[in-house]
């Protein structure tokens, strides 16, 4: 290993120079090259850019893998192999585990059981979502996190690098300038007249001498000051190209943003269909043991679902519903009054309101979304309706639009 002494006392000292020359600066006692305003604009736009770029990378690793630090080491397993650049191997997601165990208990309840049969059909949509969800982590990590990833350990290292670079090149024009200042100060001071009073003859070849080794100084400190200029200038160019390619940087990551969206479309409309399939499926096997699974949300609507007639489902009881609509209102054909219906000693339960509900005749409780209020049903009533009361109040009130509590 060479070990070059002059080497290292040499970058001590300008090391030691530009610290006394920042320092300076920072107390206002030395003056300070200002950069120029487009220069300085785009070094603010570099740095706006950065720490969005970074909150943005972060946030969206959060996003796609919210919990790292599991039982299965996953961050940990892949910073080995981006340390060792080897290609990360695929790994079963939550959802393709969840569906593993469910057809796995299955076999052992008994696959042949309505609960089993029913596991290995959610399971089988578990493994299905699974496969999407890492379809999708992997698209995303390939389209949008790469990019970002590489503009922070790549693009902006070598912009920092030269930025570094380019004050240091500051500080050595400051430092020249401050140079040829004192130089010309003291030069100015050495050619000043001497006294011919106080000074003796021997001191007029002393002042000429000191007037010539400061007008030396001076011509040497031009010279380094022309070329730390020359030097901050060519610095000054380097990183306003590198800056100026930030607007590329923003374009690459406009594109990528469209495929993150992209795959998010894909993926979350994978996910609708799978979830409709599941149950339709469900509730096709379960019509006759649970006539009004699954039946209440066929046709979702975008902002709250609408009260479902029984009419339309199998084993439903109560004839002689009309239903004209999707938000009609449901009218009972016999005489059956909710003011003289009886609340049953037992099978109380209190509701939170899901939705707001505006009744559509005087059978029906109107509600407001949040609150509580007790719901109870009575035989021969739609099974998609219970009754609810409010203090006095009483009526029929949709199961679609209540969570039941208790």
């Amino acid at each position: 290993m060479d070990f070059n002494l002059k080497k290292l006392t040499s970058d001590a000292g300008v090391f030691f120079t530009r610290a006394v020359q920042f320092t300076e600066e920072k107390l206002g006692s030395a003056e300070k090259t200002e950069l120029d305003a487009h220069l300085e604009n785009l070094i603010a736009r570099a740095d706006c850019t950065k720490n969005w770029t970074e909150k943005i990378f972060r946030q969206t690793e959060v996003l796609l893998q919210p919990n790292p630090i599991d039982h299965t080491g996953a961050r940990i397993e892949e910073f080995f192999y981006e340390k060792l650049d080897k290609k990360i191997p695929s790994r079963i997601t939550n959802g393709e585990l969840l569906g593993q165990y469910m057809m796995d208990a299955a076999k052992d309840f008994g696959p042949g059981t309505p609960y089993g049969s029913t596991l290995i059909t959610v399971g089988e949509y578990q493994k299905r979502l699974g496969g999407a969800e890492r379809e999708f982590l992997q698209t995303s990590a390939i389209n949008f996190l790469t990019p970002l990833r590489n503009f922070l350990e790549g693009d902006w290292r070598t912009i920092s690098k030269e930025r570094r670079l380019l004050e240091n090149r500051r500080l050595d024009l400051d430092i020249c300038k401050a140079r040829v200042k004192k130089a010309k100060q003291a030069e100015a001071k050495a050619a000043a007249a001497p006294d011919f009073q106080e000074t003796r003859p021997r001191n007029y070849v002393l002042s000429a001498s000191a007037s010539a080794l400061w007008s030396e100084e001076v011509d040497k400190a031009e010279q380094e000051l022309r070329v730390a200029q020359t030097e901050f200038d060519r610095q000054a160019e380097v990183t306003r190209l590198l800056l100026e390619g930030i607007s590329s940087t923003h374009v690459n990551h406009l594109r990528c943003l469209h495929e993150f969206v992209e795959a998010q479309v894909t993926y979350y409309a994978q996910c609708h269909q799978y979830m409709q399939e599941l149950q339709k499926e469900l509730s096709s096997a379960n019509s006759d043991t649970y006539p009004n699974s699954f039946s209440s949300n066929a046709h979702p609507s975008t902002t709250c679902p609408s009260p479902v007639s029984s009419s339309t489902l199998p084993g439903a009881a109560p004839p002689g519903l009309i239903t004209s609509g999707p938000n009609s209102t449901r009218e009972p054909a016999g005489p059956l009054k909710i003011q003289d219906v009886q609340p049953p000693a037992t099978g109380h339960r209190k509701a939170k309101v899901l939705y707001d509900y505006d009744a559509h005749d005087a059978s029906e409780l109107s509600l407001l979304a949040d609150e509580l209020i007790t719901v109870y049903t009575v035989p021969g009533m739609d099974p998609d309706w219970l009754v609810g009361e409010r203090g006095n109040q009483k009526g029929k009130v949709p199961v679609t639009y209540l969570e039941l509590l208790s």
